[in-house]
């Protein structure tokens, strides 16, 4: 059977479809590169380090302390508790920092670990994987979680509110980065809120969501990569072989500032 042949270009419909089908395959069978343990790909990548958020995901979620913080400042829901407490004056600041403290006490007596996280960190460690923290939290409740289920693990850095942006600005998971020595392609950023998925995304790494009853939403989100139902979940991730978007830090002025 005789092809059929375009009168105006003079090339086969055959060809065109085959054309068409060799594009199609080509297209299919580009890998995307992988952040694995062993890398055994060119286009691999080592997995170096990860970066935890706390609250909700290396402990159990606390909501009531968010809504408990936003009444006793006077705030809604949509206003950003740490926007509000700097756009404060100075005196004023401290008043609004120890209230919201004193909150955050109160939940850490109450903490309890997330499933999956002593397996997690002993694989971690096992592996020699690098373990950070970036939390909104201040430095007391952090000391108490590590105390308390962590003792012995190390995190370090660990960068709390002090560290000025806090996240969803990338400022935090970039320090972090810098003072390992390690292009933020290696990391992972692991939390429960779109801060830590836009902290992570904005800083060039891996995000993975831990999921929860409130944060369903983020799911599909773009600055999510992965989503897992416990923390051990990510042994399996980091087994296989995670693949990876090509993307780079995005810095602004503020960031820049933060890192010198």
């Amino acid at each position: 059977m005789l092809a059929y042949r375009r009168p105006d270009s003079g090339i086969s419909e055959s060809f065109l479809l085959y054309r068409a089908f060799i594009a199609f395959l080509t297209l299919n069978t580009t890998t995307m590169p992988r952040l694995t343990l062993n890398p055994s790909d060119p286009d691999d990548i080592e997995v170096k380090g990860i970066v935890f958020d706390m609250d909700g995901t290396l402990c159990l979620p606390q909501t009531w302390m968010f809504a408990e913080m936003r009444r006793v400042l006077g705030i809604d829901k949509k206003t950003d508790i740490l926007d509000h407490i700097y756009s404060l004056d100075v005196a004023e600041q401290e008043v609004a920092h120890e209230k919201v403290r004193q909150v955050e006490r109160t939940a850490m007596v109450q903490i309890e670990p997330q499933p999956g996280l002593n397996e997690l960190m002993d694989f971690l460690e096992e592996k020699k994987i690098l373990k950070s923290i970036c939390t909104r939290n201040f430095p007391t409740p952090v000391q108490h979680l590590l105390s308390t289920f962590l003792s012995s693990k190390v995190f370090h850095p660990i960068v709390t509110r002090d560290f000025k942006p806090p996240k969803p600005s990338p400022a935090g998971i970039l320090h972090i980065a810098k003072h390992w020595n390690i292009d933020p392609k290696h990391l992972i950023m692991v939390g429960d809120s779109v801060d830590d998925m836009l902290a992570g995304y904005r800083a060039g790494t891996t995000t993975i969501l831990l999921e929860s009853d409130v944060n369903g939403h983020l799911k599909g989100a773009p600055e999510t990569d992965y989503v897992v139902q416990r923390l051990d979940d990510i042994i399996k991730l980091l087994e296989n072989g995670i693949e990876i978007q090509d993307r780079k830090p995005q810095v602004d002025e503020e960031t820049v500032k933060a890192l010198d």
